[in-house]
């Protein structure tokens, strides 16, 4: 019986510290030194700044940028607080937020479709996409207010639009905060600072 306890202790000791300490410092180790992009959150530095990661979303409000895809964690964006809002398709707040975006929507490009990305929000609240077609949507406005041609903007979205991962997984998509700061270097605009909410 001491035997066999001793044996299990020595076995929990091994394949705690085997496990437990080795394998993670090795995988760590290896991906810092083999994907030391990727390992490290995939951030994105601007004039020596750390702006965000082309991993998670932030929020773009101000008229200026490309706005990102609603976000229901926390306040919005919230690292402490990654879901979606779990409201039902027939609750009330929901569709009371749905009509309102909507609403909101038409005002800055009457008539168009609205894309369901500008008006839903992702499971993790931190989606960094939007579709080609949410892109598109916002490009009237975008020229507007910076002051060129909507071609010049559409030729930008076409730029950062990445297709399905291995060519069949997913949908084509478009980075915001990439395309933001893309959009900021060649159109620079008073007051932008797309690192963070506008």
């Amino acid at each position: 019986m001491k035997k066999n306890l001793w044996i299990s202790l020595l076995m929990t000791m091994a394949t705690t510290v085997l496990f437990g300490l080795v394998y993670p410092l090795v995988m760590t180790a290896l991906t810092r030194l083999i994907f030391p992009h990727k390992a490290n959150g995939q951030l994105i530095v601007k004039n020596g700044t750390v702006v965000g990661s082309s991993i998670i979303g932030q929020g773009f409000s101000g008229p200026a940028y490309f706005h990102s895809r609603l976000s229901a964690a926390g306040n919005g964006y919230d690292a402490a607080n990654s879901g979606g809002s779990n409201l039902g398709p027939t609750n009330q707040k929901l569709l009371d937020r749905v009509k309102a975006d909507v609403a909101t929507a038409h005002a800055e490009n009457p008539g168009a479709p609205v894309p369901i990305d500008l008006l839903t929000t992702s499971a993790s609240g931190f989606d960094p996409h939007i579709t080609p077609a949410a892109a598109e949507f916002q490009l009237a406005r975008i020229a507007r207010i910076r002051g060129i041609r909507i071609e010049q903007l559409r030729a930008l979205v076409a730029k950062h639009r990445e297709g399905r991962q291995f060519g069949m997984l997913g949908e084509s998509r478009v980075n915001v905060l990439e395309l933001n700061l893309d959009l900021d270097r060649r159109s620079p605009f008073a007051g932008a600072s797309p690192h963070i909410t506008q």
